[in-house]
């Protein structure tokens, strides 16, 4: 399964997957408000790896399927006091 992930403009470490490059009409309007623009990242095989760094795999291809669509937010920051 191919995915094309896409970096936005306006929050920092947010990611959008994509099962189709360029292809950002089944995308709600106020998501595509709140990232800003889309900047191409990489294109990336899901079949052929285990693993993502920071999302689940499997998550990431449901949600692909199912909602044509997954989005990746920054992993929680911890202020050590």
């Amino acid at each position: 399964m191919k995915c094309f992930i896409y970096r936005a403009t306006r929050k920092q470490e947010t990611y959008i997957y994509l099962p189709s490059k360029d292809q950002f009409d089944h995308l709600p309007e106020n998501l595509l408000a709140l990232l800003g623009r889309l900047e191409f990242a990489m294109e990336l095989d899901l079949a052929s790896i285990n693993t993502l760094a920071n999302a689940d795999l499997e998550d990431v291809k449901m949600k692909v399927r199912s909602e044509g669509y997954y989005l990746q937010l920054p992993p929680e920051q911890h202020i050590w006091t």
